[in-house]
């Protein structure tokens, strides 16, 4: 079931490099990337990108779980309008009163309808889930989206708009902040 990549089905563009200081391709995430009601801390992890396209006017940083039990997967976070000189995100930018985001960058509502980055938090019994940390290179240097608006309003304008694409995928299971 883990085949499923949700920017097969978007329009190709090139790939950058994009690290973590928190997080592994593939891996299990850090206690601290789950939820706080799965123990975690709910803490956004460290990202760094490098070698995204020349054109590129703006940044947006995403993290979604196209494993979620609900048929349309589960947006944790996204930020976007990070000015071009922004290649690196502290571990915590994503917290609600975190003073780690650049001025002008905005944090849309994540599914739980909370403008922060949401934690892992798998149901149990539904596996392991992908969490898909995106940053995709914008070609304007800021989007002109309603901060009250859905990760999913985002994702289609960035549609237009993304001349590049990193991805990090960390993984998620029920009960897996407990091992950490």
């Amino acid at each position: 079931m883990l085949a499923y990549n949700p920017y097969e089905l978007l329009d190709t563009v090139p790939s950058f490099a994009l690290r973590s200081d928190d997080l592994d391709a593939n891996q299990p995430l850090a206690l601290a990337q789950y939820g706080a009601a799965a123990g975690g801390g709910d803490l956004s992890p460290h990202l760094r990108w490098s070698d995204f396209p020349e054109q590129t006017r703006s940044f947006a940083v995403t993290c979604f779980d196209p494993d979620a039990p609900t048929g349309a997967g589960y947006w944790h976070w996204a930020v976007f309008n990070l000015p071009l000189d922004v290649t690196e995100l502290a571990a915590g930018a994503g917290s609600p009163d975190s003073d780690l985001l650049p001025e002008g960058a905005i944090t849309l509502p994540n599914d739980a309808r909370v403008p922060a980055f949401a934690g892992a938090g798998p149901p149990e019994g539904t596996g392991v889930h992908r969490y898909i940390f995106a940053v995709h290179a914008v070609d304007v240097p800021t989007l002109d989206i309603d901060p009250t608006l859905t990760p999913t309003v985002l994702g289609f304008n960035l549609h237009f708009h993304t001349l590049g694409r990193a991805l990090l995928t960390g993984l998620g299971e029920f009960g897996g902040a407990q091992h950490r």
